[in-house]
């Protein structure tokens, strides 16, 4: 079986951010903005060059200009993201991701040319009510006729991580589970992704 694959979204590396990452393997981190929109060279600097000492894909959300500047491995694009990619912008293995929450964004998705994409949100988070949350079944349900690779997303923590292992996926993406001192073992060593 084909092992999963981990998206990691943040904007900063601290200690904690760094040790969990190492701990796994075959992890992509991708950049992302403040929420002002606001964008930190510095930090951009700093977590391509973690990536490539690492051999770790490194992504830049929502920017062709910064993910070309950069040398980016890949963009990833938010559902909100409805910009397409002119084929002379597009460098050889350049990867383009994105996420939706329901099948409009979806197509929307599919014409990007995005190879995979995160349905979101599958578990409950700060930033959707809970009946915006898909949990496992509908997850399933609406991801069963898609065409392309998919991508867990949402509200994903130690606690709930295990219910992705009867989801149809082929990579888990998530944002603060990076941030939590109590990762004790590689995410990978669970049986369904060993």
């Amino acid at each position: 079986m084909n092992k999963i694959q981990f998206y990691f979204f943040t904007n900063i590396l601290n200690e904690t951010i760094v040790k969990n990452i190492i701990k796994f393997r075959n992890i992509c981190v991708i950049y992302r903005p403040e929420e002002d929109g606001s964008k930190n060279s510095i930090q951009i600097i700093k977590i391509k060059n973690f990536c490539r000492k690492n051999k770790i894909l490194f992504y830049i959300a929502d920017n062709y200009i910064l993910a070309n500047k950069y040398n980016a491995d890949g963009i990833f694009l938010s559902s909100s993201n409805k910009s397409f990619v002119k084929p002379i912008q597009k460098k050889s293995n350049f990867n383009i991701i994105g996420s939706a929450h329901n099948l409009f964004e979806y197509s929307i998705k599919v014409r990007q040319n995005c190879e995979e994409i995160m349905l979101s949100p599958i578990f409950f988070n700060n930033k959707y009510s809970s009946n915006k949350t898909l949990g496992v079944i509908r997850f399933n349900l609406i991801s069963n006729h898609w065409k392309v690779k998919l991508s867990a997303l949402g509200g994903i923590n130690l606690d709930n991580l295990k219910n992705l292992r009867i989801c149809k996926i082929k990579s888990v993406a998530f944002i603060s589970l990076m941030s939590n001192p109590k990762i004790k073992k590689p995410i990978y060593l669970f049986s369904r992704w060993a």
